[in-house]
């Protein structure tokens, strides 16, 4: 790819330039509830924000936490700060606020900007905080809030629309490098805080040429829905630059995702790509009155984030007439590196090797193994996160010269299909959300009742992966549905919901190795009932 061997490089002028003409008026970038913004208005804030983070002294490398729903201020914002040099940061919406001290401290911060009924809960916390925190930009919000917000003595805070408005237009690109960096994503370990992945302005250059060209095939026409909010790697690319390198347009949605919300975004939008995961796709068709939503608009269907059951692709097909391209990325690759084909697709695999990238199936040695034997992928690509911020270990662990250890365990059959197995790790993804094994047992060890435990992801009825626990009991206790129930209720008071067993089951002992490390494989495969 030449780009990425240029001497000056910065992704936002490389994306937007060369729709900043003439016709820039003409060509919509996004649908945003009742608003349509051009390219022209598109381009115009991207400049703004990016001359309001100069003016509040936002030099090069500087972080920007972006706390921000799916909109055209996330949008303007993220490319704003990317292409005065400073990096943006976005992170999940769904969280608590004790768990945002974490990403400004980690981040060391200067800007943080935020949603409204956000910030709310978010400024108390903050109040006897050490950050490196200077200003706080009030987002216009889903719910226009901004008049409700207390004014807070110890940090300056502005409204988004106020600040952003006076700016000027114009805005030369900070002459970056291919490999400077250009924005952060953070991903969740086993153990832990979540780690940020350093990803630099060539990466998104390569997904465009490897998936996007490969696979997706967009064109100027297209019209792009992604489910999956722009704070992840996968909607990121879905929900901007994969649109805004090829001249097409987005629809963002805010909102929660519900299925129903997201078939009436369809409807009233009409994409020609929908971006969702299993759990949504596997939602959507149980809603009763499907047949009032037309769904003709769209070309395929993209799945990741967790493995697509073929009960689901099949059921997908035959009702609309649609495939769902099931790929697996990560949020270190940035993007897709393994993918089906749209017109090719195998329902339960996740498909063949993108082009541009390279993958291995390693045994506990390090060598290759053979057609149909399990085990740990690896993939080479250029769009691979150049190091985890502060977390050295992770870096080394996982980081292994050219290649990333994705701690998936995979297999690939004779045709080069891709199968996905587990985590190597044990950590569960389930809804799109990912489960640490270790942090349920532990609440469950405090249940008087329970003397050991195991959590597992094992698939239900239709193949997606649920929560399950094994526990044994302590002495004076017996397994009953009552007392499963209980534990759920206790569960549900100390952890976030989708943490919650979906079932207690009870058995008589927990495998474990000699060094004592349970073997939670024994319950995926079934050898402990």
């Amino acid at each position: 790819m030449t780009s990425q061997h240029r001497k000056i490089l910065n992704i936002t002028d490389e994306l937007f330039s060369r729709y900043d003409n003439s016709e820039s008026d003409k060509r919509i970038a996004i649908y945003y509830r009742n608003e349509i913004w051009t390219y022209r208005r598109l381009i115009d804030e991207i400049n703004r924000v990016g001359n309001t983070l100069k003016d509040l002294g936002i030099e090069k490398e500087n972080r920007i936490l972006m706390i921000s729903y799916d909109s055209p201020y996330f949008i303007s914002t993220f490319y704003g700060a990317v292409k005065i040099g400073a990096i943006p940061v976005p992170v999940n919406t769904y969280l608590k606020p004790e768990e945002y001290l974490f990403f400004l401290e980690d981040t060391e911060a200067k800007v943080l900007v935020v949603e409204p009924e956000i910030w709310n809960k978010l400024s108390q916390s903050i109040k006897n905080k050490t950050t490196k925190l200077k200003h706080v930009i009030i987002l216009p919000g889903m719910y226009n809030m901004m008049e409700k917000i207390e004014s807070t003595q110890y940090i300056p805070q502005s409204s988004y629309t106020e600040l952003v408005s006076k700016a000027s237009v114009k805005l030369e690109a900070e002459k970056t490098s291919p490999n400077d960096m250009a924005f952060w994503l953070y991903t969740s370990g086993t153990t832990g805080h979540p780690k940020a992945a350093l990803h630099l302005h060539k990466d998104i250059l390569v997904v465009l040429n490897t998936f996007v060209k490969n696979i997706l095939k967009i064109t100027e026409r297209d019209r792009l829905f992604s489910a999956s909010k722009l704070f992840f790697a996968y909607g990121l690319g879905n929900g901007s630059y994969f649109a805004f390198g090829n001249g097409a347009s987005v629809i963002l949605m805010p909102e929660r995702v519900e299925p129903k919300r997201v078939l009436e975004t369809i409807h009233k939008y009409k994409p020609t790509i929908f971006f969702g995961v299993p759990t949504l796709y596997n939602a959507m068709l149980q809603v009763e009155e499907w047949k009032n939503y037309d769904l003709s608009s769209l070309r395929f269907c993209v799945s990741a984030g967790e493995p697509l059951p073929p009960a689901i692709f099949n059921r997908w097909k035959e009702r609309y007439g649609i495939e769902i391209v099931d790929g697996i990325g990560s949020t270190e690759a940035l993007h897709i590196y393994i993918s089906n084909i749209p017109g090719n697709c195998k329902a339960g695999s996740s498909g063949k090797v993108v082009p541009g990238y390279e993958v291995k199936i390693v045994d506990e040695n390090g060598n290759e193994v053979p057609p149909k034997t399990v085990g740990d992928l690896y993939v080479k690509g250029d769009s691979i996160a150049m190091f985890y911020w502060r977390d050295y270990e992770a870096t080394r662990r996982n980081m292994v010269g050219f290649w990333f250890r994705t701690g998936d365990k995979f297999f690939r059959d004779e045709d080069g299909y891709y199968y996905y197995v587990g985590r190597s790790d044990d950590m569960i993804k389930t809804s799109g959300l990912w489960v640490s094994p270790i942090e349920v047992e532990a609440v469950l060890l405090s249940h008087p009742a329970i003397l050991e435990a195991a959590v597992v992801g094992l698939p239900d009825e239709v193949g997606l992966i649920k929560v399950v626990a094994f526990v044994t009991l302590k002495q004076g206790y017996s397994p009953s549905e009552e007392l499963a129930n209980n534990i759920k209720d206790y569960l549900k008071e100390k952890l976030d919901h989708y943490k919650v067993p979906k079932e207690i089951r009870f058995v008589n002992e927990i495998p474990k190795t000699a060094t004592g490390k349970i073997q939670r494989y024994k319950f995926r495969l079934g050898e402990v009932k």
